[in-house]
């Protein structure tokens, strides 16, 4: 329509040359989609069994061995709004065959995809921002990284020294080296380490009772990252990237939040009916 309108005699400016018709259609477009009526129904996210992660266990909760997350599929300011509930799989009978869906979604980067979990337990580190100034100027000592024998012998096809005892690389090369072998894990995952990096790190305190909150559940934009192999899973170094069963390996759920970013929900460890709070980084 703009390009008939473009080519179409009349006046200056070019808003002169359309008709009524087509001047309808311009605000319809403008007013975009009406604002569904009714409540919305949340997605459906993740749903985590304590036979899976034995450590998922919210505090003075016994019985609760189920996880259900979900989300409403709309920007709260600027993320998914989350709601957790705790369960006891054993009183979940009633089950739905197919979970209710919303009339709209905002983005389709809020739309999981869904796919099964293979836990699988890993020992990561803090963001180096959350350690201590001696920590880190251990880091950049080189004999501690040379002590770590075989396992560090490259880094980004760099090739170590094995017999010096100076520091043979900058201050940024040993914050690399631990960010990308040693420090938070990328992906899904509960528990662990903040991914800090879009904020420096803030308190999480419960808005509740005032308690340091701590990582429940990252929901991540990708399960690695090529720049880290490292922390690459080996079934997905052996997929092709122009797999059509897995046409993103990095990210199965096919999700993106913030343009790329996780988020991060934590919780108080004192009573699992304080509110949660939502992080993005």
């Amino acid at each position: 329509m703009r390009a008939a309108v473009a080519n179409r005699p009349g006046g200056d400016p070019p808003g002169t040359r359309y008709t009524p018709e087509e001047l309808a259609i311009e605000e319809r477009i403008k007013a975009g989609r009406p604002w569904p009526e009714g409540p919305i129904p949340l997605l459906p996210v993740a749903q985590l069994y304590v036979r899976d992660v034995p450590l998922l266990r919210p505090p003075g909760q016994a019985e609760a061995d189920l996880l259900q997350v979900l989300w409403c599929p709309f920007d709260h300011p600027a993320q998914p709004e989350t709601a957790l509930f705790w369960r006891s799989a054993a009183a979940v009978t009633d089950i739905l065959d197919t979970p209710p869906e919303p009339p709209a979604i905002q983005f389709p980067g809020y739309l999981p995809e869904p796919c099964l979990l293979t836990p699988e337990q890993i020992t990561e580190y803090p963001n180096i921002m959350e350690l201590g100034k001696e920590l880190q100027r251990r880091l950049e000592d080189w004999r501690r990284w040379q002590a770590a024998g075989a396992a560090l012998d490259t880094f980004n096809n760099t090739p170590y020294p094995l017999d010096s005892s100076d520091t043979p690389y900058s201050k940024d090369f040993y914050n690399e080296l631990y960010t990308g072998r040693m420090s938070v894990a990328p992906g899904w995952k509960v528990g662990g380490w903040t991914s800090w990096g879009l904020t420096d790190p803030i308190p999480r305190l419960c808005p509740s009772c005032g308690t340091e909150m701590e990582p429940l559940l990252t929901i991540a934009s990708g399960e690695w990252n090529s720049n880290y192999p490292d922390w690459i899973p080996d079934e997905d170094r052996a997929r092709s990237l122009s797999s059509t069963i897995h046409p993103e390996p990095h990210n199965p759920t096919m999700l993106d939040l913030a343009r790329g970013y996780d988020l991060q929900l934590h919780v108080c460890p004192v009573s699992p009916d304080h509110p949660h709070i939502e992080l993005i980084q």
